[in-house]
């Protein structure tokens, strides 16, 4: 066990216009880009465990139904079943209350910062991919010899997340069994360590080192290779306002006693005025503080300055 200090400063690896909470898009992916994702998987986390208690009563020695259907069953997933390649993760140990309650503080504690730093879409897309390789480890770990035919619990996916934070801030100290303060990067070699040997030892006690060493290699090449799983949705909504755009007329038809002083103005010029240099000598400050101090040193004036310089690009662009 773990826990989370304060967060000292940091220099992510990330433009700050990337970064999903700066964008004000509307429907439901841009009310998705204002939620926090965190707090609805530990939700669904929650709400299935305690679904999984409900279904098993009358039948302790089983896991139940509503378990049976979801668990990763490698065997099963051959024969079509893959969504449990997915649904495996909204699952834990009816026996065992640790379970779901350390996997769901690790999420809370840094799933939330590495949401802060991608936004909740792309956090979200981290998440559910990181689930979808841990189970693939899994797989292959089974036909390899390595692992047992079933398996549930979020561990793969919030070791990914965990490894992403841990790039992101190696320096971050932790206290180990609540009592041993370490860098975050070394208890991740830690647990890396110890989940290898228990593969290959075949003496994992019940564990899925599989799906740990499949989340901690899928998170450090997301931040290594700086992947954007949202990118693609991102060029369709660029992609589908370019073909509006294109489907509006480009000219108008004017009166002879029409008054031309209201007709639409053509697009500013490319060349910055005054105030838009201004802003982005603040924007230039602002992100050298941020690499300094990180995000939680920002006072409220200077992420208005953000979100101005942010609206201020989209006009040009747009």
């Amino acid at each position: 066990m773990f826990c989370l200090t304060a967060i000292s400063g940091s220099n992510p690896h990330m433009g700050i216009y990337d970064r999903e909470y700066y964008r004000r898009d509307s429907g439901w992916f841009g009310a998705l880009q204002q939620s926090r994702a965190v707090y609805w998987l530990i939700g669904i986390n929650v709400a299935c465990f305690i679904f999984q208690l409900a279904t098993r009563a009358g039948n302790a020695r089983g896991l139940g139904p509503f378990t049976d259907a979801l668990i990763l069953n490698v065997p099963k997933v051959f024969e079509g079943q893959v969504w449990r390649l997915v649904t495996y993760a909204f699952l834990h140990d009816p026996d065992s209350i640790l379970h779901i309650v350390f996997n769901m503080y690790v999420l809370f504690a840094f799933g939330r910062h590495v949401e802060e730093l991608l936004g909740s879409v792309e956090f979200l897309a981290l998440y559910l991919c990181a689930t979808v390789v841990g189970s693939l480890g899994v797989v292959l770990a089974f036909v390899l010899g390595f692992s047992g035919p079933l398996v549930l619990g979020a561990s793969g996916a919030v070791m990914s997340v965990l490894l992403v934070f841990a790039c992101y801030y190696p320096r971050q100290v932790v206290l180990l069994f609540f009592i041993i303060p370490v860098p975050i990067w070394l208890l991740v070699v830690l647990i890396v360590g110890l989940d290898s040997f228990g593969l290959l030892s075949q003496n994992n006690q019940g564990v899925a080192t599989s799906a740990h060493l499949a989340g901690a290699a899928f998170g450090f090449a997301y931040f290594k290779l700086k992947w954007r799983l949202t990118g693609w949705m991102s060029s369709l909504g660029n992609w589908r306002e370019w073909s509006r755009r294109r489907a509006r007329p480009d000219l108008r038809l004017y009166r002879e006693d029409d008054d031309f002083s209201e007709a639409p103005t053509p697009r500013s010029s490319p060349f910055r005025s005054p105030e838009e240099e201004r802003l982005e000598a603040q924007v230039d400050a602002i992100l050298e503080k941020i690499q300094r101090v990180g995000m939680s040193g920002l006072t409220e004036s200077e992420r208005q300055t953000l979100l101005r310089a942010s609206e201020a690009i989209k006009r040009r662009r747009g």
